[in-house]
């Protein structure tokens, strides 16, 4: 038995949750697989992982297994990194999910201006608004916002803090009625983003007063920024944003800012990577890159 191609085929099964995925994605046959699992098995003499021809369910002792071993490969590729990356120039491949619209608005010329720093370099973006696995997926890093972890195999530095603003278009604004405070909005049409962790719970302070406001069905719902924005500047009603979203259309007047009296909770931009890459020369420098960016 080769124990580190099966310790390595055991982890992929478990991150991918089949011997079909994991086969697919290390580029080996399904009994290939298979017949590395149960060597394993036999050498540990436990089952690790009790499959039917339907499912597959991870033991007890296989959960075990498997927070040891993911340790100990993660490890040996730091220490794989640490030795070519520290004797060349900083080159592979960074595989990065970014949302959607803030992606192709904000992040992605920040990804740009960093290639054109590190020619060697390749990086694929995945624009996707969606949670995404991160280990699942092969992916070097995630940017999201919200901190919050789904493992504690990921860890989250901040990029940036993004205040957020309410606001319409002066067509909207002409024609709807007076907003003097966060509890008229329920008489107005507010349009919603779908994917937000709180899409229609608003809340606002001002100094030590606050208002949580729960908004009543509006006219537009959508999980996609720039569409909230075009529906926003269009006229259809008042959205909550973050204001480098809007940035240009508030200074060129295309947006009107409302209450601006009435401070809406701040969110924040994370860059989440799995925590073996920390070690990671060119991930580091790529987040690195991305928190200075912003800093600007």
């Amino acid at each position: 038995m080769d124990k580190l191609r099966a310790i390595t085929v055991f982890r992929r099964v478990i991150e991918l949750g089949s011997f079909k995925a994991a086969a697919e994605d290390m580029g080996l046959s399904k009994a290939a697989i298979s017949k590395n699992i149960n060597e394993l098995e036999d050498y540990l003499k436990s089952p690790l992982i009790n499959r039917t021809t339907r499912r597959m369910h991870i033991t007890e002792n296989g959960q075990r297994y498997y927070d040891h071993v993911r340790t100990i490969l993660d490890e040996l590729s730091h220490a794989d990194l640490s030795i070519i990356e520290s004797s060349h120039q900083l080159s592979g491949l960074i595989k990065v999910s970014v949302p959607m619209s803030m992606g192709i608005l904000k992040i992605n010329p920040a990804i740009c201006e960093f290639m054109q720093l590190h020619p060697e370099v390749s990086i694929e973006v995945i624009l996707n608004d969606h949670y995404v696995d991160l280990v699942e997926q092969g992916l070097d890093v995630a940017i999201r916002g919200g901190g919050e972890l789904q493992s504690s195999s990921l860890k989250s530095r901040k990029l940036l803090d993004m205040k957020r603003v309410l606001c319409a278009s002066p067509k909207y604004i002409e024609q709807a009625n007076e907003l003097s405070s966060p509890d008229d909005l329920n008489q107005h049409n507010c349009l919603i983003y779908s994917l937000s962790s709180s899409p229609r719970h608003w809340v606002f302070r001002q100094h030590d007063e606050k208002k949580a406001i729960d908004l009543a069905p509006g006219s537009y719902v959508v999980n996609n920024g720039l569409a909230l924005k075009q529906a926003v500047i269009a006229g259809l009603g008042i959205t909550l944003t973050p204001e480098i979203f809007v940035d240009e259309e508030l200074k060129s007047g295309e947006l009107v800012k409302l209450l601006p009296q009435w401070q809406a909770e701040t969110h924040a931009l994370y860059a989440i990577y799995p925590y073996h890459k920390e070690q990671s020369q060119k991930v580091r420098t790529f987040i690195d890159f991305l928190i200075n960016y912003f800093a600007k």
